[in-house]
């Protein structure tokens, strides 16, 4: 994009960061579907090996030039140095863990995240001897408690799925610094278009590529942002145990990021005036929308955030009949656990997204019965509300 010293716009480095040209001067990002690369002489093939040629090229499973675009394009976006491509948002999660924590440490997650992230943690990540214990994410004060001596890696959504919790990012990368512990914040459900929690203090960001960086729900993925020091750790992850984006992913997501801004724009605007709907249904308990002004939390979440996201979630009464009845009744919204996809979804996290996890757990992250999620789409908002109205009619209002 040229040497000039001049700052340029997300939304310009959505649309130009990361290209990189080959010699035949193609306009769009090149798809470089090759598994190897061919040098001019051994002596050549000896120098990219030993990492001596700049930019060079080696296999595909960890240097690819589709998948370095993609990583240069959303480490500009997130303000990061570099980027790590993963064959999925959970494969990064255990890139970075593989990659920070060993036998003896000891790691905090979030009580507040997606249901696998739980179970990765709980069941996987425990069995490497390593202590995981769970916390509350919107008490500071839990935090600085649960830090240990041996305590070296904290993970957090924020917002969380599928309720919106949030923490002081600021605030919580202090008390982590302060600890020397390294903090993880899932940047999925806002992405770098309306949040980037590097600047916030954060040590690492990781996504699931496959939600809105995507955005059209066409293929999996996933990346692991931070300091070039820090993600050289994670780049040997990936370069040896080959959890690798694939480059047609890579390419997939490279162009998904030219309208990211755009679409968040859309979703956040579409999921305010759908949360605002659902607040005025007699037959819904509660709404969980950080972007509402009744969310505890929406100070907070206008501070740190440029806008408010896809997720609406709310309560109906009448418990998991009541709630299935809801989705089974929808013709527009697909009825499917994915989300950030420009179609609306529907889904009902107790027994898809939060299922593996005992009814215990499910109750302490604040998953019920009657609850439903919607990942709000870029149809009419209307159109929407008129779905839910349908089956929202047969159920009993307080």
């Amino acid at each position: 994009m040229g040497n000039r010293v001049y700052k340029y716009g997300k939304n310009t480095l959505a649309v130009r960061a990361g290209v990189a040209h080959s010699n035949f001067g193609e306009h769009a990002p090149g798809l470089f579907l090759t598994s190897s690369f061919v040098y001019k002489n051994a002596a050549d093939a000896a120098a990219h090996f030993a990492g001596k040629v700049d930019g060079g090229y080696i296999y595909s499973r960890f240097t690819n030039p589709t998948v370095r675009m993609f990583e240069q394009r959303l480490a500009a976006l997130e303000g990061a140095e570099r980027c790590v491509a993963t064959a999925s948002g959970m494969s990064a999660i255990l890139a970075v863990c593989l990659a920070f924590v060993q036998a003896g440490d000891h790691v905090l997650c979030s009580r507040s995240v997606f249901g696998t992230t739980t179970v990765l943690f709980d069941k996987y990540i425990s069995k490497m001897g390593v202590a995981v214990d769970f916390v509350d994410l919107t008490s500071l004060d839990a935090w600085q408690q649960a830090i240990k001596p041996n305590t070296r890696l904290a993970f957090i959504e924020s917002p969380s799925n599928p309720l919106g919790h949030i923490v002081d990012t600021a605030k919580l990368a202090a008390i982590c610094k302060a600890r020397n512990v390294l903090l993880v914040v899932d940047n999925c459900l806002t992405t770098p278009a309306l949040q980037q929690p590097l600047a916030l203090g954060a040590d690492i960001v990781m996504h699931s590529a496959t939600k809105y960086i995507d955005g059209q729900g066409r293929a999996i993925g996933g990346a692991v942002l931070g300091s070039r020091v820090l993600m050289e750790e994670v780049y040997g992850v990936v370069r040896t145990c080959g959890p690798s984006m694939s480059p047609f992913n890579a390419w997939v997501f490279l162009n998904g990021l030219e309208t990211l801004h755009l679409r968040m724009q859309a979703h956040s605007h579409n999921a305010m005036h759908v949360a605002k709907w659902l607040q005025a249904q007699p037959q819904v308990k509660c709404v969980h929308y950080i972007g509402l002004p009744t969310h505890p939390q929406h100070a907070l979440a206008k501070a740190q955030q440029s806008g408010f996201g896809g997720i609406v979630s709310f309560e109906v009464y009448g418990g998991q009949a009541a709630a299935w009845q809801v989705i089974d009744h929808t013709e527009l919204l697909s009825i499917t656990a994915n989300l950030g996809d420009s179609k609306s979804t529907i889904t009902h996290p107790a027994t898809t997204t939060h299922s593996r996890l005992s009814p215990e757990v499910r109750l302490a992250c604040g998953i019920d019965d009657a609850l439903l999620r919607v990942s709000v789409g870029l149809e009419n908002w209307q159109d929407i509300c008129h779905d839910l109205a349908t089956g929202l009619a047969l159920l009993p209002s307080q």
